[in-house]
């Protein structure tokens, strides 16, 4: 389906499992993704499924510091794709399509992803 991977800060590596449901991704300890981030707002970031979008769309809580997604702020609901970068607070999300079984196949798919990410040098 899709996932959340946190790949920056002190819960990198963590991972969240979208599913067919609206996820609130902040601060507060009873979300199923909390950010330990004190820029992080307790309730910060909805991402829910569009049943005839068929994806996932991400949308700002009225957070204090905002939600970025690609290093653009957003104030509306916006759709995912993946690979897209989402910076809340000085926390990065990576969105990706996939879904996985544990936090070592997430974290092989960032770094992954993240080679893919390098500009190649020519010599």
């Amino acid at each position: 389906m899709a996932s959340i991977i946190i790949t920056s800060g002190e819960k990198k590596g963590e991972f969240l499992p979208l599913g067919r449901r609206t996820n609130v991704i902040g601060r507060a300890e009873a979300l199923p993704m909390q950010v330990l981030d004190d820029m992080v707002s307790r309730k910060h970031l909805r991402i829910r499924y569009d049943e005839t979008a068929r994806g996932h769309a991400a949308e700002d809580m009225d957070s204090k510091h905002g939600v970025f997604i690609n290093n653009r702020k957003i104030t509306e609901l916006t759709p995912l794709k993946e690979g897209d970068q989402i910076r809340i607070g000085q926390t990065t999300l990576l969105f990706t399509e996939k879904d996985f079984d544990d936090r070592e196949s997430a974290l092989a798919h960032y770094k992954k992803a993240g080679e893919g990410q390098r500009p190649t040098m020519i010599e």
